[in-house]
């Protein structure tokens, strides 16, 4: 669906020779001499990459319609992640490198809401916080009591994060889906 730039807003997804990029910022520049133009910042869906972009007031650009569907996590098919809609019931595998880094908080049993631009997931949106299993970790040395020591820790996805020394294999922890970093011992 074609758009002009005088009609762009920010969260807007647009579909560019060089892929698929969320509008991030722009702002409508009227010179006194010449003809109006818009300046953008464009962030890559898939990479994060960001550009900066100046077209030329009412140029057309392809929008592309980002469909946000509600999806539970079920199961590991092989190295596929196994989604359901919550909605239609139906199922969709996805690849790891799809899901990029929500693959690593996911767990069987958890909601997402994957974005999805035909038939390719472009991004997933998680909760801000998610209670993962710490499978595997030191333990924490008796007697060190250095204020803020942390060890790592590997949790039942697989993702190694550095946790507090008062934290053991089998804790249950809460982990910022943002940065990846430990919040808090969650309640068994």
């Amino acid at each position: 669906m074609a758009i002009s730039t005088n009609d762009l807003k920010n969260g807007i997804t647009l579909d560019l020779p060089e892929g698929l990029f969320s509008v991030v910022e722009f702002q409508h520049v009227k010179p006194g001499k010449g003809g109006a133009f818009v300046r953008t910042k464009l962030k890559n869906v898939r990479t994060g990459a960001v550009l900066e972009r100046t077209y030329r007031a009412d140029e057309k650009l392809e929008q592309a319609i980002i469909d946000k569907r509600e999806m539970q996590f079920l199961y590991m098919d092989g190295s596929d992640y196994v989604f359901m809609d919550t909605g239609t019931y139906d199922q969709l595998h996805a690849s790891r490198p799809a899901l990029g880094e929500a693959a690593n908080f996911l767990k069987e049993g958890d909601s997402a809401v994957l974005q999805m631009y035909r038939s390719e997931i472009v991004g997933v949106d998680l909760p801000a916080s998610v209670e993962l299993t710490v499978s595997e970790t030191e333990p924490g040395v008796q007697g060190d009591r250095v204020s803020g020591a942390r060890k790592p820790a590997t949790l039942e996805t697989g993702l190694v994060i550095q946790v507090p020394l008062f934290v053991n294999t089998g804790d249950r922890v809460k982990v910022d889906t943002r940065s990846g970093e430990y919040l808090t011992r969650a309640g068994s």
